[in-house]
Formats: C-alpha cells, structure tokens, sequence
C-alpha cells in the first residue's frame, strides 16, 4: 500500500546538501512550491557552502549541515529537529549519507527518486518515488518532486538574495567597466577532469579583449590548482585583458558579479548554474559531461558540446550505449574542445544580448 501525499502540506522538508550547481536548479521547485501552498513551511536542509550561496531565499527556513563534522553534526542536526515532523521531506540527494541522515527525521511520508535515476540504493530510504522520466535534466529531475505531489505550474523563478555588500565586493573588483567572467575550474576532487587547457581560455579572452575591449574577470577558490591555473591564462594574455580574483570573493559576491557580466564561460560547475539562475548568458564547455542532463538550462542552444566525441573516443561507445549521465573520466576529454568552438558560442551569445538587452551593449559600438 502506497502511503498517502498530503493534499495540502503544512510543513515540507527539503533534503539536498549539495552541490552549488544542483542547489541553484533546486530553487525553481522550491518557488514552484511556494506558489502552489504559500502558507506551507518550507524547511531546506543543506550543506555548509551552499547555505552560504543561497542564504536569505525568501520564505524558506535553512538548517546547515557541515559535512566535515560527519556523525558528531549528523546527531547535533537530529537534535536541532528533534521537535519537528515534516508531513513530507522531499529526499534530493543521491548519496548514502544523505539517506543515513534521513533516517533520524520524522516525517508523514518521504519522497525520492524512482529506481532508475535512484543512486546508492536511496530507494530503500523512501516510502514513496517518482514516477520515471527517462533521459531528464538535473533540473527536471528535482521539478519531478513538485509534479508528484500535484504542484501544477512549474515555470521557473529563481529570485536568488545579493545583498549590497556583494554588490560592493563586485565593483570594487570591476567599476562600472563591462566585462565576461570566467571560472576555469570546476572541483577539483578526484579524477573530475572537467577543466579546460589554459591555452584555450587565453585565446578566448585575447579575442574578446582585441575584438571587443573586453577584459576578462577569472573567478574560482583559492586552491593551489585553481591559483596556477590562473596565473597560466594571466601569462598568456595581453596586459590589461585579465582581472584575477580566483580566491578573492564570497559566493555571494560572486553572484553580483555573474548578475553584472556580459556573459560567462566555464565548465560544468557552480558558476554554470549560478549564471542561468541570474539570467547571465552562459557559454557552458562539456566533454565529461552530459549537456542534455547538466547543462545551464536556459542556455541550453549555448553549450560547447564535445560529450558524444568523448564518449565515442575514450569509452569507444555511443550514446545510445552507455547510462544517462554517465561521465568519460579521462583527463584528455576535456582537449576535444577548441577555442574556435568556444569563441563562436561566445559571439553569439554577445550578439543575442545586443538584440534583446540593449543596455549592455558592448563599448565603442562594437557589437
């Protein structure tokens, strides 16, 4: 017997810790939520840096776990919620942690993923999954949640919080002067390999510098490869074609910034996603990555797309073969990609924001 969906929650309980990509393609279905029971309490269990991205989202009630505090934050957030009983939790997170720290809340019925899309057996976890939807986007994937519930209007709003003090921390990096943000790399975890050469992001940004007088704003953490990385594209450039703030902004300062840029290139990370939520034009570069699943869902048409290239040349496969969103784990995929793809996205892009934003059109008339 299925347990029951509540026909009118009072009290709904999001479970996604991460990561920055995922939680920005999480907020439409929140706002979906929100427009369907706006008398529901929503309560949004999150991971300790993607609080710090989304901190301030209206009507939405943050309890933080810190991942780095393991079984110690696990048994200090059951007891933050001891009190608390959820008449659903939407189980959004695909990994055997989430699922462990699942169990010690109290909820009418949970909700998670069919099989199919269901990862380290989170289907045991729940009383309830969605219906299949083969071959979805992460973003329609979390959409899914709302759906099975019976939320009917599911267009996309975002309405993410920049404070003022992140509009500071933007100009005080750029002034007014228009310019492209881009963040070479993606985590830089184990056997990722979502990073594009240096040498290819130089000659994008020396052609948008000579063709356009766009200087280039490189964003990212400040870790050891993400600084050299850096330091690399700087080298390679022209004076005054560069601003180097990798290790220099919040997230949220980092949001102004993408919400003040001509447009943003980078691969399949945060700063992808972060983009689309700002309404940002986004050139994503994919090659271990599937676009059709992880893509900047608005800029979708943008995408540099050497997926199937790397599919067919690292696992000697096609599409059709493999499992959807199955990565190509090689730290040559990435080369398949070349500036000239990249650059021809890029212009256009900036011709598309020409016609349908005049105000940022580029300096000098050189649209």
């Amino acid at each position: 017997m299925k347990h029951p969906l509540p026909a009118q929650p009072r009290h709904i309980g999001v479970l996604r810790l991460s990561a920055l990509g995922d939680v920005c393609n999480l907020v439409p279905t929140v706002r979906a939520l929100q427009r369907q029971w706006p008398e529901a309490r929503i309560t949004w269990i999150i991971g300790k840096g993607e609080h710090s991205l989304l901190a301030g989202l209206s009507g939405v009630e943050f309890v933080v776990y810190d991942k780095a505090t393991r079984l110690a934050g696990m048994r200090a957030l059951w007891r933050e919620l001891a009190d608390t009983r959820f008449d659903v939790l939407l189980h959004m997170q695909q990994a055997l942690r989430a699922s462990v720290l699942s169990l010690g809340l109290k909820a009418g019925v949970r909700v998670g993923y069919d099989k199919a899309r269901a990862k380290d057996a989170q289907h045991w976890f729940t009383h309830r999954q969605l219906a299949p939807h083969p071959r979805a986007h992460v973003l329609d994937s979390f959409l899914d949640f709302a759906r099975l519930l019976g939320v009917e209007d599911l267009s996309l709003a975002w309405d993410l919080p920049v404070p003022e003090a992140a509009h500071d921390e933007a100009l005080a990096l750029t002034g007014d002067a228009p310019y492209l943000l881009m963040s070479p790399c993606a985590n830089p975890r184990l056997r990722n390999f979502r990073n594009w050469s240096a040498e290819g992001y130089a000659a994008v940004i020396q052609h948008a510098w000579q063709q356009h007088g766009l200087p280039t704003l490189l964003t990212g953490g400040g870790s050891t490869q993400e600084r050299e990385k850096g330091e690399r594209i700087h080298a390679l450039c022209d004076p005054g074609a560069v601003i180097d703030a990798i290790g220099g902004t919040s997230l949220k300062g980092l949001l102004a910034l993408i919400a003040r840029a001509r447009a943003v290139i980078a691969p399949d990370s945060g700063p992808v996603h972060m983009a689309n939520a700002m309404g940002t034009p986004v050139v994503g570069l994919y090659a271990t990555t599937n676009p059709d699943r992880a893509a900047p869902y608005c800029w979708q048409a943008f995408v540099v797309n050497r997926y199937p290239d790397a599919v067919r040349t690292y696992l000697h496969k096609s599409l059709e073969e493999i499992p959807w969103g199955q990565r190509v784990r090689h730290p040559d995929a990435m080369s398949l990609i070349h500036a000239e793809d990249v650059i021809e996205r890029l212009e256009a892009l900036l011709d598309r924001a020409a016609a349908t934003h005049p105000e940022r059109e580029l300096p000098d008339d050189e649209t």
